[in-house]
């Protein structure tokens, strides 16, 4: 694993630059997928947020500051992708947002890559039913076992306002699945 600020330092060298985004893909590309995957459901649309993100990353890489960690940056932009992708195509379908999740869900089974049981189709069929904030907390805490601080940092948020978040969260989720 290469050293973040020489990372970052061959990023924004030309001489360097192609280099290092290949090792930054390879390194990260894992990790940002699943996160993307959890918000967009769809493989293939993961793919491509994915790939967005990554174009955002190489574009952007001159005006990222080092206030953050590199990769807290990158989820940021892969958070924000996931959230204007699914936008759009809410708009694209004509859906709400609401409407949107539920038809993701729906499609969630036909998904060849989905590797979920029927508990797994029910826990979505729940965080379907959250907010957005709720869900991407959620997402983060549980699936990805980030830290709240981590979390903090990429959402820009309190970390007292993210377990606030993440407990209203679990609470609905127990709710749904017990209503069921």
């Amino acid at each position: 694993m290469v050293v973040e600020e020489t990372l970052v330092a061959e990023l924004k060298n030309k001489e360097t630059q192609g280099k290092a985004f290949e090792v930054l893909v390879d390194q990260y590309k894992e990790r940002l997928y699943w996160h993307i995957r959890r918000i967009v459901l769809n493989h293939d649309d993961a793919d491509d947020v994915l790939q967005n993100t990554f174009i955002k990353v190489y574009r952007n890489i001159e005006g990222f500051k080092a206030n953050s960690k590199l990769y807290s940056w990158m989820y940021r932009i892969a958070t924000n992708e996931s959230l204007t992708f699914l936008d759009k195509k809410s708009k694209k379908l004509g859906k709400s947002t609401t409407e949107m999740q539920e038809y993701l869900v729906e499609n969630l089974e036909a998904d060849v890559y989905f590797e979920g049981d029927a508990i797994q189709l029910k826990l979505q069929e729940a965080l379907a039913t959250l907010p957005d904030k709720q869900k991407l907390v959620f997402n983060m805490k549980y699936f990805q076992e980030m830290k709240y601080e981590e979390i903090s940092e990429i959402l820009e948020t309190s970390v007292g306002a993210l377990k606030t978040s993440y407990h209203l969260a679990s609470k609905k989720i127990e709710a749904y699945l017990k209503a069921d």
